[in-house]
C-alpha cells in the first residue's frame, strides 16, 4: 500500500508563504505530479495539530462543553479539546491539558482514539481524538481571555439522543463520537438508527 501511495506523491517544486499568524498560515505551492503535470497555484492552509476527548465522569457523565462558535454564528455543544501547543510533549499532554483548562476535571485514564484529517485537500493539520474516563473535577476552569465555555454533563441516554436529533455539528466531534462509543461498547443503537430513513 506505500508503494501505490509513494508512485502517487506529487512534488513540491516551490513554495511561497501569503500569510502568517499565530493560528492560521497560508501558502502557495507549485507542484508536479507524477505525470509530469504542473499544479500551479495550489493552496495549502497551516494550522497547528488539534486534539479533542469523549470525556465521562466517575458516575460515566458525559463531559460536554457549550460556546459561541463566531464564524458559523451559533452557540453549539462540543467535545472539550483544542490546540497542541508548542510547549505540549505529545497530543496526549496536550488533550490533559485541555480537559484540565476547559472542564476543570482530570481522569484516571486517557487512552487514544484515533488520528484525522481535518480537511486533507486543503489543510496540513491532524486531530487527535482521545477516550478519556474515570474524571473528577479538580480545579477551576482556566480559560483564554476569549474563551467563555460552559460545562454541561450528559448522561449516555442524553449523549444518544443528541446524536439522534443532529445536534453535535463540529465534524470532527462527530468522528471523536463514532470511535469511542464503538470502542466503550456504547453504539450498538445506531446499527438500525437511519434504515429507511431520510436526512
Amino acid at each position: 500500500m506505500q508503494q501505490h501511495q509513494d508512485h502517487m506523491q506529487w512534488k513540491v517544486l516551490s513554495s511561497t508563504y501569503l500569510y502568517r499568524d499565530n493560528w492560521f498560515t497560508a501558502r502557495r505551492d507549485r507542484c508536479e505530479t507524477p505525470s509530469g503535470k504542473i499544479v500551479d497555484p495550489y493552496y495549502v492552509l497551516e494550522y497547528p495539530n488539534w486534539v479533542n476527548a469523549l470525556a465521562f465522569t466517575e458516575d460515566e457523565q458525559v463531559i460536554l462543553i457549550r460556546q459561541y462558535r463566531h464564524a458559523l454564528g451559533k452557540t453549539i455543544l462540543e467535545l472539550p479539546g483544542g490546540v497542541v501547543d508548542d510547549t505540549d510533549a505529545s497530543p496526549l499532554a496536550a488533550v490533559e491539558r485541555e480537559l484540565r483548562e476547559e472542564t476543570g476535571y482530570t481522569f484516571q485514564q486517557i487512552e487514544p482514539l484515533c488520528r484525522i484529517s481535518p480537511n486533507p485537500s486543503t489543510q496540513s493539520n491532524l486531530c487527535f481524538a482521545f477516550l478519556a474516563t474515570g474524571g473528577k473535577k479538580t480545579h477551576s476552569q482556566s480559560l483564554d481571555p476569549n474563551e467563555e465555555i460552559e460545562v454541561v454533563l450528559v448522561s449516555k441516554a442524553e449523549l444518544r439522543e443528541l446524536i439522534i436529533k443532529n445536534e453535535i455539528w463540529q465534524a470532527l466531534h462527530v468522528t471523536t463520537l463514532l470511535y469511542g462509543l464503538l470502542r466503550t461498547g456504547d453504539l450498538q443503537w445506531a446499527t438500525h438508527l437511519f434504515s429507511g430513513k431520510q436526512l
